[in-house]
Parts: C-alpha cells; structure tokens; sequence
C-alpha cells in the first residue's frame, strides 16, 4: 500500500459508494466528500470512514478537507446529459468552474496524487474501428465538453511531488448500492424486469461498457502503481463494444434465464443520440497491466439478483 489516506469527491455516488467500502475492507482510510443529495445510510459504518457533507464548489473547504490526505479520486460531477441541460449554468460551474480550483487546492495541501474521472464519451461520434487515448476530441453535449475540458487542467500542475492521471471510462454498468438505472445497461435491465420489454433508441450506436466491479478495481491499482508509469498518462478503461440492439439482446437473454421469464420483447425507437464509438483499451494494460474480467451479463446479473430481495 503506497498511499493510505484516500478523498474521494462523489464518493456516495453510484461508483463512490462501492469503491469507498472496497477500499475501506483493505484497510484505507476513507474520506468521502459529498453532498448528500441522494443519502448516505448505504454507506458503511467503519472508523476508517470520515463523511463530508461539502460542495466541490467550495474550495476552501476542499482545500482544508485535503490536508493529510495522500490521494484524491475526483468523481463528483453532473453526471449524465440530461442533468447537465436542467440548467447548464449550474451544471458548468460543478463539473469545470471549480475543477482547476479543486486540482490547486490539493496541491497546496500536499496531496501527493490527483486521480479525474473523465469519460470516454469526450469522443462523440467515430467510424473508427478503435479509438485510442490520441484520438480527436468530439464531443456532441456540453457534459461531454467539460469532460474533455477539463483534462489538460489537472495536467499543467502536474509536478515532481504532485501526480495526475486521467481515465477515460466507458459506460459503467452493474450493481451498487447507490444504483443508477439510467445507464445503458442498467436502464435495458430494469425495463426488462418491470416491464417485460426493451425500448432501444436507434439501435445502431456502438457503445463501450465496463463492469462497475472493474472501475473499482481500477481506481485501486491507481493508488498502487509508480508514479512513473501513469504521470500525466490518460487511459480509455473499457471492456466489451457493442451495438445498443445487441447489448438489449444480451439483457433479454440474461434477465430471462435469472428472473424464469420467457416473453420479454425489444421494440426499436429512433433517437436523437447519436454518440458512437469503439474505444481501444490496450494502453492501460501494456502500460499498468489493468485488463477487466467482470463481463456485461455480470452486471445484468447483478441487477437481477437486488430485484429478488
């Protein structure tokens, strides 16, 4: 264990509440910074959990929050397109106004490594077979933009005692116990349980996904490679690329066999979405090692099992 006190930003969040109880089971010492909007009674109780209830907006007491603090993995944000766009304003200055802020504040509280959670959707739209780390930015939604945005910000205050390291992630999918059921995966999965039937809008889009369980085990290698290996590096992190009709069909196949259900339909709707792309993974594994081993019919799987409790 190279670093034992860890901050993260969301960490009540869908991948912040698995990934602090993860950490915490290993004996880091935890320090979620949050809100709180959506609860905190599923996270853990443990002493080597400390809750902040904070804005990322307020520097200040980022800034005091980071002292004696090693790393911090920044997750916090508006995290979807449609939030963003319930007013844009607001939904900027959380996920870019205050991100250079934050990435000084910890510096000057002498955090050691700054881990951003950014997303492979920066690439908007290509027909490229595989998306690599060095592709064109070509984002379709502001969300998207801020994403991209705020990339090379962390990146100019890297320095010989102050890391940084961006991830690309693709859409993660799976269970937690703050679940979100409005990623692809999960959101096919739910409407095949309660519904009995998959709307897919288009169809055609390639969409890369990864296992919530994977994320996790990501972010807990980034505390423990050399700071050689991952200085101002960014990574695509994803696993299986697949069409939105093939990801339904996996989901109808899944949900079928785990919920002893034999009649759930896929009804195809246009959309307006039009965010396609195959990334390449191979970076952060000939870099670090990292390779994913949860597949998506693990995640299905997953969400089915919480639906019978």
């Amino acid at each position: 264990m190279m670093f034992k006190n860890i901050l993260i930003t969301g960490g009540a969040g869908y991948v912040g509440s698995m990934l602090s109880e993860n950490l915490i089971n290993k004996g880091y010492n935890v320090k979620v910074y949050d809100t709180f909007y959506f609860g905190k009674d599923h996270l853990p109780k443990s002493e080597k959990l400390t809750l902040i209830d904070a804005d990322i907006r307020n520097t200040e007491k980022f800034k005091e929050e980071c002292l004696g603090v090693d790393v911090v993995i920044h997750l916090a944000c508006i995290s979807n397109d449609p939030s963003f766009e319930l007013d844009e304003n607001l939904s900027k200055s959380i996920n870019f106004d205050c991100f250079e802020p934050m990435v000084i504040a910890a510096k000057q509280s002498n955090v050691k490594r700054f881990i951003y959670a950014s997303s492979s959707s920066v690439y908007g739209v290509s027909d490229q077979d595989n998306v690599t780390e060095d592709h064109d930015l070509v984002p379709l939604t502001l969300y998207n933009k801020f994403k991209g945005m705020c990339e090379p910000l962390l990146l100019k205050h890297v320095d010989d005692d102050f890391n940084g390291v961006i991830i690309r992630p693709a859409t993660v999918c799976g269970y937690s116990s703050r679940c979100r059921l409005d990623l692809s995966v999960n959101i096919l999965t739910n409407l095949a349980i309660r519904n009995k039937k998959i709307t897919v809008f288009g169809g055609e889009q390639r969409r890369p996904n990864l296992n919530i369980k994977d994320m996790c085990r990501l972010y807990e290698l980034l505390l423990n490679v050399e700071d050689d290996l991952i200085k101002k590096e960014i990574f695509n992190v994803g696993y299986q690329n697949n069409t939105i009709i093939k990801l339904a069909s996996i989901v109808k196949s899944r949900v079928q066999s785990n919920m002893k259900v034999d009649n759930i339909e896929i009804e195809v709707s246009e959309s307006n979405d039009k965010r396609s792309y195959h990334i390449n993974s191979d970076k952060i594994f000939n870099k670090i090692g990292f390779k994913p081993i949860y597949t998506i019919e693990d995640a299905v799987d997953s969400i089915c099992e919480a639906f019978k409790l």
